[in-house]
């Protein structure tokens, strides 16, 4: 299908628009949960337009800023910014570092001194703070749920993709280091031999990965974190070399998976499961930005443009992502919770669609 340049920039600019609106959009099932369950008991309202939901959506429309020039959409950001942090932010954890990747690229930019200790506050607090389990590896610990000993594949580019980038800021080698080696330890748990996929979560005290579920959105993160932190951090050696045969075993395991349609299934080998445009964005736009970067081969470019047909039919001329999952806690005991999650326009989705409509402006 040929798609014109001005025909994708159309989209984005709709889907930026509405993005700024599902930014402050309440997602009232979270925050009513989080009136019982909130583990830190500080002002749940500070979680309203901070959560992982959010920073990936901010973290999208940086991008298109980036790429288009766009400086009101930067104004925009740091309006959001400032604010926030003048408000509070609430506590840290795993789900709430998700906006200071996007804080970190903002201060990489402007050298803001609010900025700049913000985000200092935050990497060292995921060093010296955040809870660890057997080998080191950081707990999925979020707003509302412990997770004691459990790895999560959301974890990459939640938090560790923050502090990679914190590590190259202030050239500082303990943040290196230490995302490198979450980046080893969670592959090290979390793919299937079988099929290269990675499984949604790992438990040390159980020593299991929970229902084995391939989920769909949990992949897309390691295929979108993989290219994204080797652009960012200077990888070399049997690193890179282990990160990028990690990702290519995953990307020949998509490929092989892929719906006829060009999305997947929010169970990636389960073809009785919905077909998601969040994981299918993710997917799409790690390929071919895996692609465009050299890591993998270029016959792998096709499979990412397969998904755009079918994406750009999901989204509404209002700028609305259709066909996505909401947030997905642990499926820990049966494939099928997987198949039961709510589907329901959200702030990533919008962002998922930006990143993956402006990689393929550059396929």
């Amino acid at each position: 299908m040929k798609v014109e340049r001005e025909e994708i920039l159309s989209v984005l600019e709709v889907l930026a628009q509405s993005f700024k609106k599902f930014l402050y959009e309440d997602d009232e099932k979270f925050l009513e949960n989080m009136k019982t369950k909130n583990l830190a008991g500080d002002d749940i309202s500070r979680y309203q337009h901070w959560e992982w939901t959010q920073g990936v959506g901010l973290y999208g429309l940086y991008q298109l800023a980036q790429e288009l020039g766009r400086k009101d959409f930067v104004d925009f950001l740091e309006s959001f910014y400032d604010k926030e942090i003048s408000l509070g932010l609430p506590a840290k954890n795993v789900n709430t570092c998700a906006p200071l990747l996007t804080l970190g690229l903002l201060l990489k930019d402007t050298g803001n001194e609010l900025y700049k200790k913000t985000c200092h506050e935050w990497a060292e607090a995921i060093i010296k703070d955040f809870a660890k389990t057997c080998e080191g590896g950081i707990q999925h610990r979020t707003s509302d749920s412990e997770n004691t000993g459990e790895l999560w594949d959301d974890t990459l580019f939640m938090t560790v993709m923050f502090l990679a980038l914190m590590g190259e800021i202030e050239d500082n080698d303990t943040y290196r280091e230490e995302a490198r080696y979450q980046f080893l330890l969670h592959i090290k748990y979390l793919v299937d031999h079988k099929t290269g996929l990675l499984f949604h979560g790992w438990t040390f005290e159980g020593h299991h990965n929970f229902a084995e579920a391939l989920w769909g959105r949990g992949n897309c993160w390691f295929t979108i974190a993989v290219p994204e932190y080797l652009s960012i951090a200077d990888v070399q050696g049997a690193d890179r070399k282990f990160l990028i045969e990690a990702l290519l075993g995953q990307v020949k395991a998509l490929e092989k998976y892929q719906d006829q349609s060009g999305m997947w299934h929010t169970l990636v080998d389960d073809d009785t499961s919905y077909l998601e445009a969040s994981a299918t964005c993710g997917f799409a736009y790690g390929i071919l930005k895996a692609v465009r970067l050299g890591y993998i081969d270029e016959k792998y470019k096709d499979v990412g443009l397969k998904a755009l047909k079918p994406i750009l039919k999901l989204i509404d001329p209002d700028g609305t992502v259709n066909q996505v999952s909401y947030g997905t806690p642990m499926g820990r005991e049966s494939k099928d919770f997987y198949k039961g999650i709510e589907i329901k326009p959200m702030p990533y989705g919008q962002a998922l669609a930006m990143l993956f409509l402006m990689e393929v402006l550059k396929a």
